[in-house]
């Protein structure tokens, strides 16, 4: 019986960490076409238009969107150019299928901000590899930010929205550092966002839940207080929220590696 349990636990764990993609089409032997050969590596979410593909986004984390163009009601553009211009999907990249293949329609889709053009008929290990190469550089940027002491978490945007959101954020988490138990309902209500629309957002953008977030930007701006060479270690460890020196030390060689002392002796 405990070896079943272990099982189901290790598959769940395993469905965690796939990147969720999300298909949008009209056409079910497309979707069917395209789902079958990215499953294999991805949780794929369906939708028929861009009405029901927000719907989805509204409430799943989703990593990367693919969207025919030519739909009935919402198409393509229009659900691009919705995803890319509000604060609450902006971060998402965008792959657009479309059978036109004129200058003008590349320019329009790119100029709404999709991350990728894919013109049809394409082959799956085309697709593959640009929905591959979109996460994989995302991953990246947001390894580099939780790494790295001074990196500004703007880093992790993609968007001018993404961007204004973060800076935002961070501004309020700043403003709340010295209260230990600072939490999401917090940020979320001098945010002026709902509580899931915040957690969701967070966790897609950055792949930290807020409280790993809200504890990487006290690091962080404990960081910034340990470069400027004014204050005691403990000093800072108050400042940024932390109820001790060791609780600070001990996060901080977690997250970058290093201890307080250390980082003082490296700069």
């Amino acid at each position: 019986m405990e070896k079943n349990i272990d099982v189901a636990i290790t598959e769940s764990q395993l469905e965690e960490q796939r990147p969720v993609v999300l298909l949008v089409d009209d056409s079910e032997e497309i979707l069917d076409f395209i789902a079958d050969d990215l499953q294999e590596k991805y949780v794929v979410l369906t939708a028929r238009n861009g009405t029901e593909a927000l719907e989805i986004l509204s409430r799943e984390i989703v990593q990367l969107v693919v969207s025919d163009l030519m739909m009935p009601g919402m198409d393509g553009y229009e659900l691009c150019e919705r995803i890319k211009s509000g604060i609450e999907f902006s971060h998402i990249p965008v792959v657009l299928l479309t059978a036109k293949d004129t200058l003008q329609s590349k320019i329009r889709g790119l100029e709404l901000g999709a991350d990728v053009y894919v013109e049809k008929p394409f082959s799956p290990e085309f697709l593959q590899v640009q929905i591959a190469s979109l996460i994989k550089n995302r991953n990246k940027i947001k390894a580099y930010f939780a790494d790295s002491p001074l990196i500004h978490i703007k880093s992790i945007g993609y968007t001018k929205a993404d961007e204004l959101f973060l800076g935002k954020l961070q501004d309020t988490i700043h403003l709340n550092l010295d209260n230990p138990d600072l939490d999401v309902d917090t940020l979320a209500e001098q945010l002026n966002m709902s509580r899931p629309t915040l957690y969701r957002k967070i966790k897609s953008i950055s792949d930290m839940s807020p409280h790993e977030l809200i504890n990487i930007a006290r690091l962080k701006r404990g960081a910034e207080l340990l470069n400027e060479g004014l204050l005691k270690i403990y000093e800072v460890a108050e400042m940024v929220g932390y109820r001790s020196q060791t609780q600070f030390g001990r996060n901080f060689v977690k997250q970058f590696g290093m201890s307080p002392t250390d980082y003082l002796k490296r700069l």
